[in-house]
């Protein structure tokens, strides 16, 4: 059974449509949803949650409608939302506690399992204070285990490192890889930065003015290039001079030179730019042809291509 599946569907808001024709299938998985701002992510995760309705078309959660099984998707679904929304006056272990007990879980079991995941979020020791003096990325922490105490088999994350910096990211990104390994749980997470969608996501889905732009496996997305990557230790410049001389132009930058190949003539220009490299007498680091990068799935995007898989 697909985690998710939509169908045609449509949000509209007086002036706006937030979501246009939106046909997608998603597959279990750690898949990134992504997309500028004001893009639709938000919008589409609350009409899968069940908290808005759809102006039109269909949309299911492990099978069940959005619109009329919200109440169980919930049951199945954790979910960080973007925005802070955590009462400042109470500890996190009762507030982590708490929503164990909305979810059904008994008192003595809902402690138990309020602690074994702020343990897992790396709050322990911080459990006990009024979360009113949490950092943000303490914060963003204490929403992961909310959403995560009723153990759910698919998780939710809206924009999860909103408001850090580099460290706090970093250590947000591994830790939201570290419990899809651990927990098994599928993930859904919303980001408009592409570097973090890459740097832990298995399948990508590209979302724009509401519309499905791009959908696949971040391998199948980030194909080879017909582009050529070479490192040497030093001397890029006069390789990029050479290698212009001989009939392949390119640009350096720093130790690297760029240059792009008909794909008929790849193992060729590998060869001479090998050649080149020896006769000059650089250190040859690396030679390889280049994978596109997500970003450029944006330069070269084009109208909303329905029905795209985010499975294999």
């Amino acid at each position: 059974m697909s985690l998710i599946e939509t169908d045609d569907l449509v949000k509209r808001y007086p002036g706006v449509t937030a979501l246009d024709s939106l046909t997608l299938q998603v597959e279990p998985g750690i898949i990134g949803l992504v997309g500028p701002n004001g893009a639709g992510k938000s919008t589409l995760i609350k009409l899968l949650l069940g908290l808005i309705a759809p102006s039109s078309g269909r949309a299911e959660v492990f099978g069940l409608d959005a619109a009329r099984e919200s109440l169980r998707i919930r049951e199945l679904v954790g979910y960080l939302p973007e925005h802070d929304c955590l009462p400042g006056d109470i500890s996190a272990s009762s507030f982590v506690v708490h929503m164990a007990r909305m979810s059904g879980i008994p008192a003595s079991a809902a402690r138990e399992r309020a602690a074994e995941t702020l343990r897992h979020v790396g709050l322990f020791e911080e459990r006990y204070r009024p979360m009113s003096g949490y950092s943000t990325g303490m914060k963003q922490r204490v929403k992961l285990a909310q959403a995560l105490v009723h153990d759910p088999r698919l998780l939710f994350l809206d924009e999860p490192t909103n408001g850090l910096d580099p460290q706090g990211r970093d250590e947000m990104l591994d830790l939201v890889e570290r419990t899809g390994g651990e927990f098994g749980v599928s993930i859904i997470m919303s980001s408009h930065l592409l570097s973090e969608i890459e740097r832990i996501c298995e399948r990508l889905i590209v979302i724009d003015e509401g519309r499905i732009v791009r959908a696949g496996t971040i391998a199948d997305l980030t194909d080879v290039t017909s582009f050529l990557r070479v490192e040497v230790e030093f001397g890029a410049d006069r390789l990029a001079a050479r290698l212009a001389e001989r009939g392949l132009p390119g640009s350096a930058d720093a130790r690297e030179v760029e240059v792009e190949v008909i794909p008929e003539r790849i193992d060729q220009a590998q060869e001479l730019i090998v050649e080149t490299v020896e006769s000059l007498g650089l250190p040859l680091i690396r030679l390889e042809q280049r994978r596109r990068r997500l970003e450029e799935l944006f330069e070269v995007a084009e109208p909303a291509v329905p029905a795209e898989e985010a499975g294999p």
